[in-house]
């Protein structure tokens, strides 16, 4: 008996700036790791480029075109029941306002008040990566 392969996710996520703050979503009920925060995304469709496919959920999820800026690096995290890996971006909103199709809320945060909630394990170490990042990309403020 070989062991068990565990699922592979791969999905996207966006880190959405506004105003100097960034976007967080929290996850419903209904949904796996219920209450817990993350940032919106979802999975890649066999074929789709991350960009495509965080387009695309971004626009079912909260119905708002997004403008990528650019991407960090990814993150994987292996939870006990499948893997997961992260494809962040850091974007901004090109048109709309997001809506809660599937999130139970959104907050908009400082980067550094970020950690403060309580993240999926997976997008947790996306929030030092971005912070850091902040050092050569900072956010722009009206």
């Amino acid at each position: 008996m070989g062991k068990k392969t565990l699922p592979h996710l791969h999905v996207a996520c966006a880190l959405i700036e506004r105003e100097g703050h960034i976007l967080a979503a929290q996850r419903s009920r209904a949904m796996s790791m219920p209450l817990k925060w993350e940032f919106p995304g979802g999975k890649l469709d066999a074929g789709e480029s991350p960009e495509a496919c965080l387009r695309r959920e971004i626009a079912e999820e909260m119905e708002i075109e997004i403008a990528i800026a650019r991407a960090l690096p990814l993150s994987t995290h292996r939870y006990p029941d499948f893997t997961i890996t992260l494809y962040p971006f850091v974007c901004t909103i090109a048109s709309g306002e997001p809506s809660l199709n599937e999130h139970r809320a959104i907050a908009w945060l400082l980067p550094e008040e970020l950690p403060v909630l309580n993240w999926t394990e997976a997008d947790a170490p996306i929030i030092e990566s971005y912070r850091q990042s902040l050092a050569d990309h900072p956010i722009a403020c009206p």
